[in-house]
């Protein structure tokens, strides 16, 4: 009985001393990594728009703010903080030319102080002319020419010359003005709410100043009918200052008589 009780206790013994050599062997410290270095990237402050402006808004001083942007990716056309750090007050007031979308940088060519002209003449290229011309759904694409939509100008009027040779109505149609941009329809100037359809009375046209004065008399000759053009197609070149194409001609029948006209 003795001996058991001693290998029990010599056991416990045993046991006991190789918890506490456990116990007390401590794990090996964490290796640090030290982290990689972060590169430096070189910033600017650039003047960019606080929300949506829409063309033709007035801009506040609480409509634009400086933002920090990448030195590498600051185009030269921005607005820096360092060249121009009044640049908030300078053009609080100023009229934009064309609609700015938030967080967009901000540049003098969007923007332009009217110096109590009106929105029109500020924001008409220099050189051209704007000059309004009457519509209608028929005359006007069904009301979907929008703002800044190009259009070709057609004219259609009587030709009393082939009249007196051919005896009978004569008419013609030719384009006038060819891939020329709207800047308004009635009051509206840019495309607002998801309008889809601008129906109005009258178009203003940006022309050059021969085109302007070739408008003028066309709408004395005849009607004028506005022929909206593709995106693609209005975009494919600059605006010719040039007439258009060849009159076309029409088949006329009055009193029993057809007659084809093709004027020259």
């Amino acid at each position: 009985m003795k001996t058991a009780r001693l290998v029990v206790l010599g056991v416990a013994l045993a046991a006991g001393g190789v918890a506490a050599l456990l116990a007390g062997r401590s794990d090996p410290p964490p290796v640090v990594v030290a982290p990689a270095p972060v590169a430096q990237i070189d910033t600017v402050d650039i003047l960019v728009a606080k929300g949506d402006i829409a063309m033709g808004q007035v801009v506040a001083d609480k409509d634009i703010q400086w933002q920090v942007w990448p030195t590498a990716a600051a185009s030269t056309n921005f607005i820096r903080k360092t060249d121009r750090p009044n640049a908030i007050d300078q053009l609080a007031g100023s009229i934009a030319r064309s609609p700015l979308v938030a967080g967009e940088p901000v540049r003098e060519a969007k923007l332009i102080k009217a110096n109590g002209s009106g929105f029109m003449a500020a924001i008409l290229p220099s050189g051209m002319r704007a000059i309004s011309t009457e519509i209608s759904p028929e005359t006007g694409a069904g009301g979907f020419i929008l703002p800044n939509d190009h259009v070709d100008v057609i004219l259609s009027r009587r030709d009393k010359d082939a009249e007196k040779q051919a005896g009978v109505d004569v008419h013609t149609s030719e384009t006038i003005l060819a891939n020329v941009r709207v800047l308004a329809i009635d009051q509206t100037v840019e495309e607002k709410n998801g309008q889809r359809v601008v129906v109005g009375k009258t178009a203003t046209l940006e022309l050059t100043p021969s085109q302007a004065e070739q408008l003028a008399v066309s709408r004395q000759l005849g009607s004028l009918t506005l022929a909206l053009r593709s995106l693609i197609d209005a975009n494919a070149g600059p605006v010719k200052d040039e007439g258009g194409s060849k009159r076309r001609g029409i088949t006329i029948e009055r009193f029993g008589v057809t007659a084809i006209i093709s004027p020259k």
